[in-house]
């Protein structure tokens, strides 16, 4: 009799395994096919994102303080350069508790006081000097295959321009601030040659001959 009762407990077992087994086995197929469900939507999704053509450019982060009646306020100033290296470029500055908060404040500066840069071929039509404060930078056309001679806060202002032969010199202030706003300066007042030929009655072509 115990034999009797042992082999039809075994065999109760035996059936209960297979059934959870069979009910496990749909489940996880079905989580399985969720999660690749899942991971298809985030690729499409992320696919789906077109790439900005701005280019943002950090070119200072300074540590300031603020004088108050508590004590002193200390806080980040962020210096970023936005272009799209087609002619369109602005210098944005901003200041916050965090780093991260005054670098997308000065992107948001940037993009809120762009300009529209007239380059001519590869270069500027013709010879400038830009100041801001105490800085003032002096820039120059060059022939093809010359390619950017600036360095610093003025290099990066004419590279995402757009501009791609060019003769640039910093003079007076140092500061990238300054140097930044200079070389903006410069590129704001320069005049296209549509401009002057319409000045003075003659075509493109009268005009460059």
């Amino acid at each position: 009799m115990d034999l009797e009762n042992k082999d039809e407990k075994k065999a109760e077992v035996e059936k209960v395994e297979e059934t959870t087994a069979e009910t496990e086995a749909p489940a996880e197929e079905k989580r399985s096919s969720r999660r690749g469900r899942g991971r298809k939507q985030k690729i499409e999704t992320r696919e789906e994102k077109p790439e900005s053509e701005w280019t943002e450019r950090v070119v200072q982060v300074s540590r300031v303080t603020k004088v108050v009646k508590g004590g002193k306020k200390l806080s980040f100033r962020a210096v970023v350069i936005v272009g799209n290296q087609k002619g369109q470029v602005g210098v944005g500055c901003s200041k916050a508790a965090e780093v991260i908060i005054a670098i997308q404040k000065a992107i948001a500066d940037g993009r809120k006081n762009l300009i529209t840069v007239p380059i001519f071929k590869t270069t500027i039509p013709h010879p400038i000097t830009g100041r801001s404060g105490a800085g003032s930078v002096m820039l120059r056309p060059a022939s093809e295959g010359t390619g950017i001679i600036a360095g610093g806060a003025v290099r990066l202002v004419l590279e995402l321009a757009g501009i791609g032969n060019i003769l640039a010199k910093s003079l007076g202030s140092k500061a990238p601030l300054n140097a930044a706003y200079a070389t903006l300066d410069a590129l704001k007042n320069l005049t296209p040659f549509t401009e002057v030929a319409k000045r003075r009655g003659l075509t493109m072509a009268e005009l460059l001959n």
